[in-house]
Parts: structure tokens; sequence; C-alpha cells
């Protein structure tokens, strides 16, 4: 039950904080990748706010082996840099500058949204459940001939 408390104060300062920035505003998000057009630099202070918890939460889990909860903390992230992070990052860019939306925005959007943001919510959740299989057929070996 204290996890599920938990995630749910979490992701609501999460949505919160999205939705007071001005993350969830498709043309604010646009504007910021428009750096050659009518760049909106007002979003690099955004990051700049969620870096700085970050930071501080990765200091906090490298001192500690549970969560608040208990349960036991995965391993921090791969630091390698390899094809699947770079073509990853590339379609995410791509979608997230077609669409002024990622993930989190998004789902914080859907009270409000029109149909394209439906569109969107139903593409990403079809991409996050096709990708595990694609990466399976993928990363299959080869059979020798």
């Amino acid at each position: 039950m204290l996890r599920h408390l938990i995630a749910l104060i979490a992701g609501s300062l999460f949505g919160a904080g999205l939705f007071i920035s001005g993350m969830t505003d498709t043309a604010k998000v646009q504007g910021w990748l428009d750096v050659f057009g009518a760049w909106d630099p007002t979003l690099a202070f955004v990051m700049g706010g969620a870096m700085i918890p970050m930071a501080l939460a990765w200091i906090v889990r490298n001192r500690r082996t549970t969560a608040l909860t208990g349960a036991p903390l995965p391993p921090p992230p791969s630091k390698e840099i390899d094809s699947k992070l770079i073509l990853g990052s590339l379609l995410f860019g791509v979608g997230w500058g077609l669409a002024g939306l990622c993930p989190g925005p998004s789902i914080a959007s859907l009270s409000y949204g029109g149909a394209g943001l439906y569109v969107f919510v139903a593409a990403m959740l079809t991409g996050m459940v096709l990708a595990p299989v694609l990466r399976a057929q993928l990363d299959k070996p080869v059979p020798a001939e």
C-alpha cells in the first residue's frame, strides 16, 4: 500500500510540474525545439529544474540499497553508448519534435487533449508493446549455415 501511495504522490507532483511548466503545451515544446526559427528558451529552465532533483536522487540512490518501501533498488543504468541507445534517442527526438509531446506530458494532457493526443498516446502505447517483441527478434542469433 505504501508503494502505491508513494507512486500516487510522485506521479501527481510530476504531472502538476509538467502542467505548470508548460511541458504539456505542444506549441511551447515545439518552440523550444525550433532553434533556427521562433525559438522559445523558457523550457531550458524547466529542464534545468528537473536535472537538479534528479542529480540529488542519483546521489541518494548510490548510498542506498533499498527504496523507502523496503524493496531493492534496481541497478544503475548502463553507461555504454551503443547503437540501440543512439537509435532510440533519435526516434524519441524525432517523435518529440513532430508531436511536441513525450510520454509524461502526453499522459498528463489526456484530460484536456483533442483527438490528435489520443492518436499519439495510442501510437506510443503500441510502440511500447511492440518494442520488446521487435528487440527480441532482432537480438536472436543468426543461425550458422
